[in-house]
């Protein structure tokens, strides 16, 4: 029985890989446009990213680890580890339009989508041994991209959820309901 919680299912297909990496644009994209400059600048806590600092994250995840691991593999190079936050921190992204971050991301994203889209079975197969977590294949690299983005998604809603909690006034104590 298919559908059921717990039951076996099949990992996403390269063709649905690619449309759910395109629906992450959807959402972003209208995050960035509501929340404009200052609004995708502000942190919920002292050490947590902004909305910016999110699809920064983003944008080297794709590079380094997705999009990048996944050309790498299929050309037969060596992955490579990166230190996120050290690169977080020279990105700066909080300091940064959030339109130039967004139009950086979708210009990666784009290419990226391009890619998926022209994986073929063989190249599913390739693998890489990555230093920390050892081997890695292009076709569970795929499912772990999707699961990556809701990741930061989520991360990133969470900052706007925090931006609006205190003028909630007595609606606050409908959370959690």
């Amino acid at each position: 029985m298919s559908g059921v919680e717990g039951s076996p299912t099949h990992p996403f297909a390269p063709t649905q890989i690619a449309a759910l990496l395109e629906s992450t644009c959807a959402l972003i994209e209208g995050e960035i446009n509501a929340l404009g400059d200052e609004g995708a600048q502000w942190h919920p806590a002292p050490g947590e990213w902004c909305v910016n600092e999110c699809v920064g994250h983003l944008i080297e995840s794709e590079r380094r680890g997705f999009a990048g691991r996944i050309r790498d593999m299929i050309a037969g190079k060596p992955l490579k580890a990166w230190d996120q936050e050290a690169v977080a921190r020279e990105r700066n992204d909080c300091a940064r339009m959030s339109q130039s971050v967004w139009m950086e991301f979708m210009g990666l994203r784009h290419d990226s989508i391009a890619l998926v889209r022209s994986l073929t079975a063989a190249d599913l197969e390739r693998s890489g041994e990555h230093p920390k977590v050892g081997m890695l294949f292009v076709k569970g690299l795929l499912q772990e991209w999707v699961h990556h983005d809701r990741n930061h998604t989520k991360q990133l809603l969470a900052v706007v959820q925090a931006r609006v909690y205190p003028h909630m006034a007595n609606s606050q104590k409908f959370v959690g309901e």
